[in-house]
């Protein structure tokens, strides 16, 4: 059974709006590109109690889960710390963490002309990237290689740490998805198939709906309002979605049902992951 996709975004920038996430539609992408999808996400600040919080969440569940920030070694890092508070284990130096850290460290070294003092307080500091919860298993960094990890969870699902920085990111969530996921890849099709309709009030809709999801298990159907769309003004965009296999079925009767409305149709869309 394929399990639930979550995402976990930590940073006060983020929060305060001095960045903006781009997290959230590149994994979404990432998903979609593998017949998978987001079930949902989570925005947490430099906070240590809120981010452990959302953490025990995660390891408690079944899902898959990606958290995006704050493993690096500066006093505002707080997400290895906070994974082994969630999953009560202790920190621990990951071996071949500290082994890549340590090229890392050799070959700034090298291409600023410096002998590598490995024992420089420095140095020595920046080893505390390759701090994880015991048990951890690595994430290769192909921009820099510092690494981040993966923690399985007593509840039978995964968290997958990786850094803030889009550039280390987002390979690394592709490498993630590629090693642990591929089991769940194009497992069951998904289909989105939808309807712009003019002068159409959600609350006129609501029964033909309801009626859609009781009539067909397995199928959602959703109403998307907009008063000032730029080019079909003030609609509301229905539609049903779900296994590709169970929408035409439904398709069909949500037309038929808005035929019987005399609802005023514009567009139709079609989307598959």
């Amino acid at each position: 059974m394929t399990p639930a996709f979550g995402l976990i975004i930590v940073g006060d920038e983020i929060l305060s709006g001095k960045r903006a996430d781009k997290h959230l539609a590149k994994v979404i992408e990432l998903l979609a590109a593998r017949g998978l999808a987001l079930s949902y996400a989570d925005y947490v600040g430099d906070d240590r109690p809120r981010i452990t919080a959302a953490l025990q969440r995660a390891f408690a569940s079944s899902d898959i889960v990606f958290s995006c920030g704050g493993i690096g070694a500066t006093p505002d890092d707080h997400t290895r710390q906070c994974a082994a508070a969630a999953l009560q284990r202790p920190l621990v130096l990951h071996p071949e963490a500290k082994r890549l850290i340590t090229e890392r460290m050799q070959d700034v070294a090298r291409e600023q002309g410096e002998a590598f003092d490995p024992d420089r307080a420095d140095n020595l500091h920046r080893l505390n990237m390759g701090v994880f919860p015991e048990g951890a298993r690595i994430i290769p960094n192909p921009y820099n290689k510092i690494p981040g990890f993966s923690c399985d969870g007593p509840g039978g699902g995964m968290v997958h740490f990786v850094p803030g920085f889009p550039v280390m990111a987002w390979p690394m969530v592709d490498w993630a998805l590629q090693h642990y996921c591929a089991p769940w890849f194009n497992q069951q099709p998904q289909m989105e198939r939808s309807v712009v309709l003019y002068g159409a009030m959600e609350a006129a809709l609501t029964q033909l709906m309801e009626r859609i999801e009781a009539g067909h298990p397995g199928i959602k159907v959703f109403s998307l309002p907009s008063v000032d769309h730029p080019v079909h003004g003030r609609h509301v965009e229905l539609g049903v979605k779900g296994a590709a296999a169970l929408v035409p079925a439904a398709w069909q009767a949500l037309q038929e049902g808005l035929h019987q409305t005399g609802a005023s149709m514009g567009p139709e869309m079609v989307r598959k992951w």
